[in-house]
């Protein structure tokens, strides 16, 4: 008999360190994928924020550092690290083992994301609690700027090692022209 064991999406390929940068695995507890009926945005805010102390969010942003909603798409959001509140207004969905979720920190962090990203991650440009759907290497995913060198990187679970391989290849890179400059 196969004996099944749980495993977080990034078991065994994470926490790095390369050069300046440290990849770690982020253990986001229960996430729900919350979609408002038309017209229902505003009164699931309000439930969300009486319920969770965070209200929806709007496009391309992020509210909340502990329980937080992320914009995940058009009229679409994550509440991440609580669990959802009963919504009349909205189509909840378990998304809590969905995604392989990583946070990237260090100075060389936009550099790093640079190389996988089309986006502007600077950060005069892609400021703190901004978030993006976006491509990263060939995989659609998600970026949210944490502070000013940290950022929260979100693929499909299925794509965690491959996730976990382009930041190592891209961080490894950018730490090898830190060297040969130096």
């Amino acid at each position: 008999m196969v004996k099944l064991i749980a495993q977080t999406a990034c078991a065994g390929l994470l926490p790095k360190t390369i050069g300046s940068v440290t990849v770690t695995e982020v253990d986001a507890g229960q996430v729900t994928l919350i979609a408002p009926h038309k017209g229902q945005q505003k009164a699931v805010s309000a439930a969300l924020k009486t319920s969770v102390g965070v209200g929806f969010p709007a496009p391309n942003r992020s509210v909340g550092t502990g329980p937080r909603t992320v914009w995940c798409g058009k009229e679409q959001a994550l509440l991440i690290g609580a669990p959802c509140p009963s919504l009349a207004g909205a189509a909840c969905v378990d998304h809590s083992d969905a995604w392989a979720i990583v946070q990237i920190d260090g100075a060389d962090t936009v550099a790093v994301l640079a190389r996988l990203t089309p986006i502007d991650l600077r950060a005069n440009v892609f400021k703190r609690g901004h978030t993006a759907r976006t491509l990263i290497g060939h995989m659609t995913g998600g970026i949210t700027r944490l502070g000013a060198q940290s950022f929260e990187v979100m693929v499909m679970r299925s794509m965690a090692e491959t996730l976990v391989h382009d930041l190592t290849q891209a961080a490894e890179n950018i730490a090898a022209r830190a060297q040969n400059a130096g």
